[in-house]
């Protein structure tokens, strides 16, 4: 006689054995019903020209104004660019040396150290170079900075729209005296203003030759305001072309080698003409 164990067991089986069958039985008849009448997932797709135009016009419209915007502003900032409607430029030549900063004024002859003069309301162009390591020459109240850099010669042009005592200092690390190179860039109320500061400066006795050049281009550390009533003609351009002096004689050693190698090659050539014209005539 079976147990009441067993007899549970078997009511078990059965309940379970029926839940099963009456979950699997729906999904297969489900399923032979989707496969007799071949009915195949196919969702209705819809497109609109307009709404794509919409869709990429708005960023592509967007694009081309900021674009646009970009590169106005880009070449308004041109460093490289003077300064339109405001008369004749102030040229300043700028040579940054170790460490401190040489401003040459080209059409009045004269040069300062670690001081910038120029009057206010009148565009300065800045042509800038360095004697060794590069620097960056910057007045922050007045425009942004440019790099000097040895053997080239970059440019900027700024204007003060006020009188005043502005700090300029270099903003690239060049070394143990970097902190030094600071200066103060003066802009007179008036021309006339400047134009005694240059005559006060022409009074003075120092001369800025090549030679003295060599001697201010040492390093040297948090130099004090330097005055030169007069300078030799070209200086800067010679600073800017030191290195190329070499390059220069290079070629001329490189041009004189190869013509002499040239004439070396033709007179050997000739002689090799001549040989056979010689044997002949012996052998008759």
């Amino acid at each position: 006689m079976p147990s009441a164990s067993t007899f549970k067991a078997d009511i078990f089986d059965i309940l379970l054995l029926d839940n099963v069958q009456g979950t699997c039985t729906p999904l297969d008849r489900a399923r032979a019903g989707h496969t007799q009448n071949h009915e195949i997932y196919a969702p209705k797709w819809a497109h609109s020209n307009k709404i794509e135009a919409v869709v990429w016009a708005v960023p592509i419209v967007i694009v081309v104004i900021l674009g646009v915007i970009t590169w106005q502003s880009t070449q308004e900032l041109d460093p490289y660019k003077p300064i339109e409607g405001k008369g004749e430029h102030l040229t300043v030549e700028v040579v940054s040396l170790n460490w401190k900063w040489l401003f040459i004024y080209p059409e009045q002859g004269i040069a300062t150290v670690n001081e910038l003069v120029f009057p206010a309301n009148v565009p300065v162009e800045y042509k800038i170079t360095s004697e060794s390591t590069m620097n960056s020459f910057f007045i922050p109240q007045l425009g942004s900075q440019i790099y000097s850099m040895a053997g080239m010669e970059t440019k900027l042009h700024l204007i003060a729209n006020e009188p005043g005592t502005f700090k300029g200092f270099s903003a690239n690390y060049s070394g143990a005296g970097f902190t030094g190179m600071k200066f103060n860039a003066i802009a007179t109320p008036t021309k006339a203003d400047f134009n005694q500061w240059v005559e006060q400066v022409k009074t003075n006795a120092n001369s800025l030759t090549h030679a003295n050049y060599v001697e201010l281009a040492k390093a040297s550390e948090n130099n004090p305001v330097a005055y030169y009533g007069k300078v030799d003609d070209g200086l800067f351009h010679t600073i800017v072309m030191k290195y190329m002096q070499a390059h220069g004689d290079m070629n001329k050693k490189h041009h004189s080698m190869g013509k002499h190698q040239q004439m070396s090659n033709e007179h050997q050539a000739m002689g090799n003409h001549t040989m056979p014209s010689s044997h002949s005539q012996g052998e008759e």
